[in-house]
């Protein structure tokens, strides 16, 4: 098994092809979509990257595996399903995901919560192949309520759940995430693999300017993780946990990612065939009767 590793530093998130050098048959993991919150335009400058690997190393993409809904980047997932044929999948808990912002953005009554969006629906433990690649889902929750990690041989593709040992665990601040169960994903579960297991991060930040670091193992996450160290207690995390969450300013592309990504990637359409996104204003602050903050 090989993995391409891609990075795009606009939204500091890794995007993995996972392939069998010798049968050709591959995934990818969490790829994006570029985005200009300025101009409000789309370009596939990531997606294209990540498609002239897959073509010049011949491969068969049969699935696109999502993480989570991200919060910080639109998903490449469609451009890559309508190129290479492949399937879209997510962790079933999307479900819950697509309810709770669906009366967040007010997506009226015909928007599905009931993942119809994605290709397949994939269930905590479940194993399936992707060609001769054998995959096994993860739920991961705390980040968000649908979070999934994919064991494929001996990596571990953690997504916002965990990260290199520096930079911690993912923020569990968003509607449905929870500092508890992200203590048990990681602590319960994540850390019950075989210490020699390769952890790859959905997101570097690079503490103190240091070099772009995507991969460690569970034995380094146990031992030298600055949040969750296999040592510590349930309490002592969520505290630490919840308290570096207050300090946290939320994503720059929150609102887009999120109505995009619930949907699978597809952009939100309109009855006369343009796209539009909505922007709730003075979201999560007390407003007066003319919808300006209180003072």
């Amino acid at each position: 098994m090989k993995i391409e590793t891609f990075y795009d530093a606009n939204t500091h998130t890794f995007t993995y092809v996972v392939y069998d050098e010798r049968t050709k048959d591959a995934v990818v993991i969490d790829p994006v979509l570029d985005f200009d919150p300025i101009t409000f335009r789309t370009s596939h400058d990531s997606v294209d990257r990540v498609s002239r690997f897959i073509e010049q190393a011949g491969l068969k993409l049969h699935y696109v595996l999502e993480t989570h809904a991200h919060a910080d980047h639109l998903t490449g997932a469609q451009a890559l399903k309508k190129r290479f044929g492949a399937k879209v999948a997510i962790g079933e808990n999307i479900k819950q995901v697509q309810k709770t912002f669906k009366e967040v953005f007010e997506l009226g009554d015909d928007f599905p919560t009931d993942g119809s969006q994605f290709d397949r629906l994939l269930a905590d433990g479940e194993e399936f192949e992707a060609g001769s690649l054998r995959i096994k889902v993860i739920h991961t929750p705390g980040h968000t309520p649908a979070c999934v990690s994919y064991l494929i041989g001996d990596a571990v593709f953690t997504g916002d759940a965990l990260f290199v040992e520096d930079q911690g665990t993912g923020r569990t601040d968003f509607p449905g995430g929870s500092a508890e169960a992200l203590y048990v994903s990681i602590h319960d579960k994540l850390y019950s693999l075989p210490d020699e297991t390769r952890v790859f991060a959905g997101h570097d930040y690079q503490p103190n300017g240091r070099p772009l670091r995507w991969q460690t193992t569970i034995r380094e996450s146990k031992e030298k993780n600055v949040q969750l160290p296999a040592g510590i207690s349930k309490d002592d995390f969520v505290q630490r946990r919840q308290r570096r969450d207050a300090e946290l300013d939320a994503p720059r592309l929150l609102y887009p990612s999120i109505q995009v990504n619930i949907q699978a990637g597809r952009l939100p359409g309109g009855a006369s065939g343009k796209r539009f996104l909505k922007m709730p204003l003075n979201a999560g602050a007390p407003m007066d009767a003319a919808g300006y903050p209180q003072t």
